[in-house]
C-alpha cells in the first residue's frame, strides 16, 4: 500500500451528521496533509495551530478558522483561493446548523444546551403553532441544504485540474454557478496569466458590457483586474458601484480609451493585457 493510502486508512470516519459542505472541506484538508507527509506535530510546528486543534479540525469536530485553512494550503503548496472558497461555503453550513439547533431549543421552551423534558404520559397533545412553524422552517433549511449540495456537486469547486480556483467556483463548462451578492463580502483575487491573457478566474469574458448596478462573476473579474493594474475598485464583491466605475474611468484615461466608466470590449482588451 502506498504511503498516501496508508495515511488515508488511519483517518476516523467523519460524523454522519456532518453537513456535506463541511465534509467536502475536511476531506480536502485531509488530502493536503496526507500528500505533504506531515504528522500533526509537524503541521503544528509549521502553522499557528496546535496538533490537538488540527486533530479536531481534521476529524470534523470543529470548523477550522479561515486562517488555519489558508496556512495549511500554503504549507502544502495547494491553491489557496480554492481552499478559501470551500471554507466559505462550509462556514455558512456550520452557521446554519448552529442557528437551527438554537432555534429548535428555544421553540421547545428550554435554554440552548439544556436537557429536553420527556413528553407527558398518554401523549396525543396537538402541536401548537410555534412547533408547526419550527417544522416548516426545518424543512426549508433541509431543502436549501439539498439545493446547495446539488450546486456543489455540479460545480465541483474542489477539482482543480483544468480551471483556476475562481473559475471552478464560477462555472463548469458553459454552465455558470449562481452568483450571490453578499453585502460587505470581498472575494479573493488571484490574477494570473493564461494563454497570454490576465485572468482572475471568475470569468473569461472579453465583451460583457457593465455599468452601474451590474453584478455577477464578470463584474468580480473586472474588479480584480482593475485592482491588479493599480486602480482600486473598492470591495471585490461582484457589484459594480460608483467606486468601481471611478476606477474604470481612471483606467480608461490611463490607457487612452473613451472615459465613460462603462466596461466593454475595448476596456476588457486592455484589462486582459
Amino acid at each position: 500500500m502506498t504511503r498516501m493510502g496508508w495515511n488515508m486508512s488511519r483517518w476516523k470516519e467523519l460524523p454522519a451528521s456532518l453537513d456535506q459542505r463541511v465534509r467536502q472541506l475536511v476531506v480536502q484538508l485531509r488530502r493536503l496533509k496526507d500528500r505533504s507527509g506531515l504528522s500533526l506535530a509537524a503541521l503544528a510546528a509549521k502553522t499557528s495551530y496546535s496538533s490537538s486543534s488540527w486533530e479536531r479540525y481534521l476529524n470534523g469536530r470543529q470548523l477550522p478558522p479561515r486562517d488555519a485553512v489558508e496556512e495549511l494550503a500554503r504549507v502544502c503548496g495547494a491553491d489557496v483561493t480554492k481552499m478559501l472558497v470551500l471554507h466559505e461555503v462550509a462556514a455558512e453550513a456550520w452557521t446554519d446548523e448552529a442557528a437551527e439547533t438554537e432555534e429548535g431549543e428555544e421553540t421547545a421552551g428550554v435554554a440552548p444546551g439544556a436537557p429536553t423534558a420527556p413528553p407527558p404520559a398518554g401523549g396525543g397533545a396537538r402541536p401548537g403553532p410555534r412547533r408547526t412553524t419550527t417544522v416548516v422552517l426545518a424543512v426549508a433549511v433541509v431543502a436549501l441544504a439539498v439545493a446547495l449540495a446539488a450546486v456543489l456537486l455540479a460545480t465541483r469547486p474542489w477539482q482543480g485540474d483544468r480551471t483556476t480556483a475562481g473559475q471552478e467556483h464560477a462555472a463548469v463548462g458553459d454552465t455558470p454557478a449562481p452568483f450571490v451578492f453578499v453585502q460587505g463580502r470581498s472575494r479573493p483575487c488571484d490574477v494570473q496569466r493564461h494563454d497570454g491573457d490576465l485572468r482572475a478566474g471568475y470569468s473569461a469574458t472579453r465583451t460583457t458590457l457593465m455599468d452601474l448596478k451590474s453584478s455577477g462573476w464578470e463584474v468580480l473579474e473586472a474588479q480584480c483586474l482593475l485592482r491588479y493594474h493599480g486602480f482600486d475598485p473598492g470591495l471585490t464583491d461582484g457589484s459594480y458601484g460608483e467606486r468601481s466605475k471611478d476606477a474604470a474611468r481612471a483606467f480608461q484615461k490611463a490607457r487612452g480609451l473613451v472615459v465613460d466608466g462603462i466596461v466593454g470590449p475595448d476596456t476588457w482588451k486592455e484589462l486582459r493585457r
